[in-house]
């Protein structure tokens, strides 16, 4: 299925303020929002709740104005173009399909009322229909469809008008997991086949992860980061990225930089009354190539980020038991999942920490409630964070 050919996307310092009556004033979703799509690039936009995603496709569709900013497609700005003629398609959450039409008819829509020739029109939606599976269906109204069916249709009313530009807002969110994965799978095969820019909102991380050529984390109407994925995940640019990719989450240990006869150490902190009995609060030899990285300061407050596959059994730890390398755990709670095991529990001077087992591990179901474990951290891959401001020290 042919497709227009893409064009750049380009943002600069975009915002919306929606104005609001009474004592909390206007609200800012969206401020300062610089962003370049190549063409034919996926891009994922993902953030809690709230932080300004869907706002941001609105106003690429044409439903809100910016209220400072610009929007360029193609070297056009659109300013003053509407929604209608900015050759941009947007996919709802539910399709938003018209009831009383076929699957067909809701296809033929959007190119009916801009004056396509019928044969064309027949040419279009069959290639659509053959290419999404929706061949035997076309002559069901939406309520004879399943889920999965009226999110086809309305991702196929959006390829067969062949746009230069594609939104999703959260067309999957509403599917069980089995039937996200696969049209997971279908948009991207889609994708690759047609090459055009696709811009896709989801809050799902495992779903932004899985999808995104490049990834978009926004809070609080703010991009707080734009990279590959798998360079978000382990290089995040600041703490709110790093705790809000990765399920679990990443631990955040607190801490202070200390010298021990020239060699930098991570020594923690806590506000624990003393060490739980059989404890030792953490502490172990920064890698030289961070503690070079690291500000310069005898003595200094850090915060270490270390993902909970990051830290393992000390049996399992490859004799990497060096003096410093190792820390006790008192482990609260087990999370067995099947594939992988959790344990969750305390640092000696009572800072939660989660660690992630593969399910066949030997420790995984060795380990119960109340119990005690020796801990290895790839300190290599920890990342670091300002305490107060949160923004990575490297």
């Amino acid at each position: 299925m042919e497709s227009a050919p893409s064009a750049p996307l380009v943002l600069e310092n975009l915002g919306k303020t929606f104005p609001v009556a009474g004592p909390g004033g206007p609200v800012r979703a969206l401020s300062g929002v610089h962003l370049t799509v190549p063409p034919g690039e996926f891009l994922v936009l993902t953030g809690p709740s709230g932080s300004g995603k869907s706002t941001l496709l609105r106003l690429l569709a044409g439903l809100e104005d910016p209220t400072t900013g610009a929007i360029t497609l193609g070297g056009r700005s659109l300013a003053k173009v509407p929604a209608k003629d900015r050759d941009i398609a947007l996919v709802l959450q539910g399709g938003a399909l018209y009831p009383h039409l076929t699957a067909r008819e809701n296809l033929a829509f959007g190119l009916r009322i801009r004056g396509v020739p019928r044969p064309e029109i027949t040419t279009r939606v069959a290639a659509a229909a053959g290419a999404l599976q929706l061949e035997d269906c076309l002559d069901r109204l939406p309520r004879e469809l399943s889920g999965g069916q009226r999110q086809r249709v309305a991702l196929g009313r959006a390829l067969v008008r062949r746009p230069a530009l594609y939104l999703f807002d959260e067309p999957l969110s509403h599917l069980d997991a089995t039937l996200r994965a696969q049209l997971r799978r279908e948009i991207l095969t889609l994708h690759r086949r047609l090459g055009v820019t696709m811009l896709y909102v989801t809050h799902d991380q495992t779903e932004a992860l899985a999808m995104a050529q490049r990834l978009a984390v926004l809070r609080a109407g703010q991009i707080q980061q734009v990279a590959p994925p798998l360079a978000v995940y382990h290089r995040p640019a600041n703490r709110f990225v790093a705790g809000f990719l990765g399920s679990p989450p990443m631990n955040f240990l607190r801490g202070r930089r200390v010298m021990r006869r020239d060699v930098a150490w991570f020594e923690e902190t806590g506000t624990a009354d003393g060490c739980a009995p059989g404890l030792s609060p953490l502490a172990f030899p920064i890698p030289a190539r961070t503690a070079h990285a690291l500000p310069t300061g005898a003595e200094q407050e850090l915060e270490l980020g270390l993902r909970p596959e990051q830290l393992t059994p000390e049996s399992a730890g490859e004799g990497t038991s060096a003096a410093g390398a190792t820390f006790r755990v008192q482990v609260e709670a087990v999370d067995q999942l099947g594939a992988e095991t959790h344990w969750h529990g305390r640092t000696a001077l009572g800072q939660p920490l989660t660690v992630r087992l593969p399910a066949g591990a030997p420790e995984a179901a060795s380990v119960r409630a109340g119990g005690m474990v020796t801990l290895v951290g790839d300190w290599s891959r920890a990342c670091w964070f300002h305490p107060r401001t949160g923004a990575s020290l490297i």
